[in-house]
């Protein structure tokens, strides 16, 4: 994945039920190739009864989504945009095809 994508960034989900939709990164797991977006590929996990709640409940949760999947968001234009890698005064800055670097 090569920190492409990194958390706080907004991303344009490419394929899936979630097609077209943006959100936030919240959480990025680079071994697996997998990150957690706000509000993108909820499930519904069910809890069982408790003697603290009798009723049990459904909770909605974000589930990972493949980071192939989406595309980071450039923040002029505020389309998906494929990101490059330069190197400015040593450092190493991800830049959007517009030229926008991004944090």
């Amino acid at each position: 994945m090569a920190a492409r994508i990194k958390k706080g960034d907004t991303v344009y989900v490419i394929s899936g039920k979630d097609k077209g939709k943006t959100g936030s990164v919240v959480r990025v797991n680079v071994e697996e190739g997998t990150l957690v977006v706000q509000g993108i590929n909820m499930i519904t996990k069910h809890r069982k009864p408790t003697q603290r709640q009798p009723e049990g409940e459904r909770l909605q949760r974000e589930a990972p989504i493949k980071a192939s999947k989406v595309m980071p968001v450039d923040p002029t234009t505020g389309k998906p945009s494929r990101i490059r890698f330069e190197t400015v005064d040593g450092k190493k800055v991800r830049v959007t095809k517009s030229g926008a670097k991004l944090s």
